[in-house]
């Protein structure tokens, strides 16, 4: 039972670790990183340009 239970955890953070930026849609490495540092699935030019321009 607790089995079923953790295959469901793991498939839901492997989805979440998809290295796919929320803005700007493409594939990095960077977007893993920035979701452990900052809680955002951003990659390294959308962090910068969100720091830059907030808006």
């Amino acid at each position: 039972m607790t089995d079923k239970t953790d295959e469901k955890y793991l498939n839901t953070d492997t989805e979440e670790l998809n290295n796919i930026c929320d803005e700007c849609k493409d594939e990095d490495e960077s977007v893993t990183q920035n979701l452990i540092l900052t809680g955002f699935k951003l990659c390294k030019s959308c962090r910068v340009s969100k720091t830059i321009f907030p808006l």
